[in-house]
């Protein structure tokens, strides 16, 4: 056992210093961006709402309660965009953190979390990813099926 525990104990070379100092830099950077992207998602989520909820008013549309929906429907994508891009950028900015710390004060601690929140990250992708394919399979098999009937 001992043997395996001296064979992975690794050092953190300078060059490695300098590469993880930069993929940190990058990862901080890239959350800030996702930060704003997700508030601008959330004004736009908001204002497309609230004229859509108004569309009966602006338009004199004889559907009753059809500008509400579509208000309702917009605000809830808009929600769910929100919920599924969060996860990922709070993770990364986490790694960002955790790495920056963790390179400073060479605290092995801080290295191994800024990684177990870079693997979260990259988890958490991956399934997404998954499900957004099988949704893509599904509405393309339905597409062709659908097709077949006409």
């Amino acid at each position: 056992m001992e043997e395996n525990s001296s064979l992975f104990s690794m050092a953190i070379e300078p060059v490695t210093k300098e590469h993880l100092s930069e993929t940190a830099k990058w990862a901080r950077f890239l959350a800030i961006v996702g930060f704003i992207a997700l508030v601008l998602i959330v004004a736009v989520g908001i204002y497309t709402s609230i004229v859509l909820s108004r569309f009966e008013d602006m338009y004199g549309s004889g559907r009753r309660g059809m500008g509400n929906v579509l208000g309702i429907g917009t605000a809830l994508t808009y929600l769910v965009v929100f919920l599924i891009y969060i996860f990922p950028i709070v993770f990364m900015y986490r790694f960002a953190g955790k790495m920056k710390q963790a390179l400073e004060s060479h605290d092995q601690e801080a290295l191994n979390i800024s990684f177990q929140n870079l693997k979260v990250c990259f988890r958490y992708l991956g399934i997404v990813t998954i499900i957004g394919i099988v949704f893509v399979a599904i509405f393309v098999f339905l597409g062709i099926a659908s097709a077949a009937f006409f």
